[in-house]
């Protein structure tokens, strides 16, 4: 993973040179000799701890002559183990905070007293509520545009009759709102949603019962497809029909690239995930962090065109990073091309038959 992370560190490193190189630099208010405090909301979701962390690490290094620092913190699904780090990360005088909120309402105390403290708060991939700096993530509607799309793609002509199950992400988590919206927007009249349930935490476990729930509300050979919002829970919904018995599964959306899930789709289990550029997402989250800590506004303000509203604030200055649907047709135009992972990652011995079958060598 190492050398992957270097790799799309490199990649990224000609996009964001001008910070530091611009007139903004004469009078900064701080030096390279700065703590970004991340705080990353739990680790069933693989990318956390195998991309997110150390990649902002490496490029937050990278933009302050080695000199800078990130102080890492893992909420592992607990909205209050979360808010409990964010004070302790003000308590230590961090410079600037990056957070991937579990819980975007229950953060907002602990973002109120950062900003009491005068440390700028980053909303990194979930929205959170209270007064953020900047926000950076993704389309996140688009993200269920992508994934309601894939569906109406496999369904072809039978569509209209079809039943699906739609398996949300954490109501607690802003995005999953957005996700479920852009889903609805490509399958609402066009498929049967015979069943939709929301996941709390994100948790696999919760989405495998749900889908047992589904199952033996619908009936197993009536499950058309199903949407799930990320890859973690694809894998738990695949288990549950698998143990169900089911003789041929349906089409499984997801999200993240997990590599686990990029493995399920090349052994045909899983139908698509969505790829949302860690090097580009971890790249901006660190150049807005070390901008702001910084004090360069003309920088900052470069890196965020779009704008965004939460429950709690409006036009709060955003990033918005492209996504892309991965199948089998197009791993090798995408995650391996990114450096995220190998081919000898994905086709270890129990795939290797079915990554020779798709012509994954």
């Amino acid at each position: 993973m190492a050398a992957a992370a270097s790799a799309l560190l490199l990649t990224a490193c000609g996009a964001v040179d001008g910070i530091g190189g611009s007139e903004e630099s004469a009078v900064p208010k701080k030096g390279n000799d700065i703590t970004v405090g991340l705080l990353l909301p739990d680790k069933s979701t693989s990318r956390f701890e195998r991309f997110d962390h150390p990649l902002i690490a490496q490029r937050v290094a990278a933009l302050t002559q080695g000199k800078g620092k990130v102080r890492y913190a893992n909420a592992e699904a607990s909205a209050a183990k979360q808010s409990e780090q964010l004070e302790k990360m003000i308590a230590e005088k961090v410079d600037v905070l990056l957070v991937d909120a579990v819980d975007a309402k229950a953060v907002a105390p602990a973002v109120e007293k950062a900003e009491e403290a005068d440390i700028p708060v980053i909303a990194y991939d979930r929205l959170a509520e209270g007064p953020i700096d900047a926000y950076v993530s993704h389309d996140n509607e688009l993200v269920g545009e992508v994934q309601g799309r894939a569906i109406m793609g496999a369904l072809g002509t039978k569509a209209p009759t079809s039943k699906i199950v739609m398996m949300n992400g954490s109501p607690a988590d802003p995005n999953t709102a957005r996700f479920k919206k852009g889903a609805l927007s490509e399958l609402r009249d066009r498929v049967i949603i015979a069943k939709s349930y929301d996941t709390r935490e994100w948790l696999p476990e919760v989405a495998e019962a749900n889908m047992r729930k589904a199952i033996q509300s619908v009936g197993l050979d009536d499950i058309a497809a199903v949407y799930a919002a990320n890859d973690g829970m694809a894998g738990a919904v695949i288990d549950a029909l698998k143990k169900a018995g089911a003789a041929e599964l349906p089409p499984v959306t997801g999200q993240d690239a997990d590599l686990a899930a990029v493995q399920r789709i090349v052994a045909g289990e899983q139908y698509m995930t969505v790829y949302k550029s860690f090097l580009e997402e971890t790249a901006k989250a660190a150049e807005l962090a070390v901008a702001r800590a910084q004090g360069r506004s003309l920088t900052f303000d470069s890196l965020t065109p779009d704008s965004v509203d939460s429950p709690t604030q409006k036009d709060i200055p955003s990033m918005l990073v492209p996504v892309v649907a991965v199948t089998q047709d197009n791993i090798e135009d995408t995650v391996i091309r990114d450096g995220v992972y190998t081919v000898k990652d994905i086709c270890t011995p129990a795939y290797a038959a079915d990554c020779a079958a798709i012509g994954l060598n």
